[in-house]
């Protein structure tokens, strides 16, 4: 029904790509084809494209559930940036806001509709999209419906109304972490007829797992190195409690590493500013509990380090995988300690509900096992997903390799003497697919930095976090390509029809009066 040239024109004009990430077209076009399509793609594999491309080229709108609101808010934001119609509806909006959302999806006026699940289960809301040209319904998340998932949320149980109230239109159900048993929960809970199933493979070769157990001193040491090994790159720290993320915070700062903090207490003002700060490169340390994460969509995370054992390895994998979604090469870094374990089972025998605690022990074992276990992380990752490698060996974990140089120390002295001689220098390992071997300009470093330092000055003018007004892939490009005109600049990567007419003129004109420093 749709050829190839309208869909990557489409994908050209918009994103700023010509051709389609791995499953990503086959996805599209059955979605296109109004079929019920269940996706588990792994963080930073291009989800959201699978939805919303088909939206914009069914000029009709797609409802996207979605479990957070400033999830839904900078998609559509982002999407605006693109040329996207697309709009949300929540509790933040005053009521003539809401009101003129709600009269513009009745027209037909957005290709992307971004709703909570608690605002779908509003009768209110039923009848109000029965007037609106719904092409299909999005569920993002789609393991937060299942008891099995790692972040089951009862709300959205009630999404199985959703076949019932609107039996005509296709659901996708879309999840980047989600075992066998709870892929098959997710079907049965949506009630997904004939569905077209995608599974992409959980290995990201561009992730290197490292897991120690450590004393806090050790610890320490490996989290300052780790950050002085990937100055000038964004990190996220996980810190088990709000006690722990203002202590690291502070003695990050006493050793001049400017951090935020961020955790479910904070006044919601000051969370947000922080996390602003920390997507718009003004600060590359954010150190959160559990409550950071969900839709966080920050492509040159370079680290991602753990201070404790997360919950379960599906929450691993969830947060480990924030870092490289830009492709890039990054560690995640498991640095947990001996108490945790007692921590955790102590949390576990607190809980009231036997099957939820009968689940919480099974993810405690298998987290246990993981850590425990002196075989390929990145298998063991792979297997508990349901998924059989063919390979035995990812040659980069800290089992199947020699671990970087800040990683391989054995006391807290030697990792401090590590990191005081470790100077940042860009990995050499090679991503899976990245078969292009682009133009000819090498990357100037100098370049690039003065692009990020203007890209940081749209960003505050324009009050959009950095990674919205361009990726660091996008600036990599620019510093090989160095376009020299409009027709140019539409050919790096990134940059479609729409950013090159918002930002194409000052971004020329940038790159014309870049002069580098001689001696």
């Amino acid at each position: 029904m749709f050829d190839d040239q309208t869909l990557v024109a489409a994908l050209r004009r918009h994103w700023g790509f010509d051709t389609f990430r791995p499953m990503q077209e086959r996805v599209v076009r059955s979605v296109l084809d109004g079929h019920d399509v269940a996706v588990v793609m792994p963080t930073g594999g291009g989800k959201s494209l699978c939805y919303q491309l088909p939206a914009l080229i069914l000029g009709r709108t797609a409802v996207v559930i979605s479990p957070l609101i400033a999830l839904m808010q900078d998609q559509a934001a982002q999407l605006a940036q693109m040329g996207v119609p697309a709009a949300f509806l929540n509790s933040t909006q005053s009521s003539e806001e809401q009101s003129d959302v709600m009269r513009r999806a009745r027209e037909g006026s957005y290709r992307l509709l971004y709703l909570s699940p608690e605002r779908l289960a509003r009768a209110d809301t039923v009848r109000w999209l029965e007037s609106v040209p719904v092409a299909f319904f999005a569920i993002d998340e789609a393991h937060c419906i299942s008891e099995w998932g790692h972040e089951f949320r009862p709300e959205y149980r009630q999404l199985s109304r959703l076949r019932e109230e609107f039996p005509d239109q296709p659901i996708a159900a879309f999840t980047a972490s989600a075992t066998r048993r709870v892929r098959h929960d997710i079907l049965d809970q949506l009630r997904l007829r004939d569905p077209h199933k995608f599974i992409a493979s959980f290995h990201r070769p561009n992730l290197r797992y490292l897991v120690r157990k450590c004393d806090e001193p050790t610890q320490r040491s490996l989290m300052l190195a780790a950050l002085r090994e990937h100055e000038g790159g964004s990190v996220i720290v996980y810190a088990p409690t709000i006690a722990r993320v203002a202590d690291t915070v502070a003695f990050l700062e006493s050793r001049g590493f400017a951090a935020v903090p961020y955790h479910g207490q904070m006044e919601s003002g000051d969370r947000q500013r922080n996390q602003e700060r920390w997507m718009s490169d003004e600060v590359r340390v954010l150190v959160g509990t559990i409550a950071f994460g969900l839709g966080i969509n920050k492509p040159a995370v370079r680290a991602v380090i753990h201070l404790s054992l997360p919950k379960s390895i599906e929450q691993y994998y969830q947060e480990a995988g924030r870092a490289g979604r830009d492709g890039q090469p990054s560690d995640c870094a498991l640095l947990w300690q001996g108490r945790d374990k007692g921590l955790l089972a102590y949390f576990i025998g607190t809980l009231e509900d036997p099957a939820e605690r009968e689940r919480a022990w099974q993810r405690y074992h298998e987290i246990k096992g993981f850590v425990d276990a002196a075989s390929c992380r990145t298998r063991a990752i792979c297997t508990h997903f349901g998924e059989t490698p063919k390979w035995s060996s990812c040659d980069t974990c800290d089992v199947c390799g020699d671990g970087p140089t800040w990683f391989r120390a054995g006391d807290a002295a030697a990792v401090a003497d590590v990191a005081r001689s470790t100077r940042v220098r860009r990995l050499s390992r090679s991503t899976a697919g990245d078969d292009d071997p682009g133009p000819a300009h090498p990357v100037d470093e100098e370049l690039r930095e003065q692009l990020r330092e203007w890209r940081r000055t749209v960003s505050k003018r324009d009050g959009i976090p950095a990674f919205m007004v361009f990726h660091d892939t996008t600036l990599e490009d620019l510093c090989r390509r160095r376009p020299a005109n409009r027709e140019e600049l539409l050919h790096v990567t990134g940059i479609g029809e729409r950013k090159a007419a918002l930002f194409g003129d000052e971004l020329l004109a940038a790159l014309r009066a870049y002069k580098p420093t001689t001696g």
